[in-house]
């Protein structure tokens, strides 16, 4: 079977960072060992640059700790440009780049899903192959 490829919304990347034993947590480790191939766009890494610092007292993560945990990802994912979108449901506008992200990833790169749990995202999950980490790792993981 083809490895899944996958969209990982900004919110799971920061779970599974500060929480390595959560379901994001399994599903980065996933990502390490090779099991899923990750998608991102350079707005999902400057908003997780953004946002990383506030969860320090998680992570314990120093500022250049930071900057670099954010260009290995860049290195390890497969970075895209987010394709244009004005979906008239999309119900928060600062989550278009990420469902661009995974319009890009699925005309030009076979991703699979994004799974995220943006409850703005997922209410678009019938239109779109938008799914939540624990029903991601449910369907997924452990064959």
């Amino acid at each position: 079977m083809a490895t899944l490829r996958v969209v990982l919304d900004t919110n799971v990347l920061l779970s599974g960072i500060a929480y390595p034993a959560s379901v994001p947590g399994k599903i980065l480790a996933a990502w390490r060992h090779g099991s899923v191939e990750v998608l991102l766009s350079a707005y999902i890494l400057a908003e997780l640059r953004r946002v990383l610092p506030r969860l320090a007292h998680r992570h314990g993560l120093s500022g250049a700790e930071v900057e670099d945990l954010v260009d290995a990802l860049s290195i390890q994912a497969e970075l895209l440009e987010p394709a244009p979108n004005a979906d008239p449901d999309l119900r928060d506008a600062a989550d278009a780049p990420v469902l661009g992200t995974l319009l890009q990833g699925l005309q030009t790169a076979n991703a699979n899903y994004l799974i995220t749990g943006d409850k703005d995202l997922l209410a678009l999950s019938e239109r779109y192959h938008i799914i939540t980490p624990a029903a991601f790792w449910a369907a997924h993981a452990g064959g």
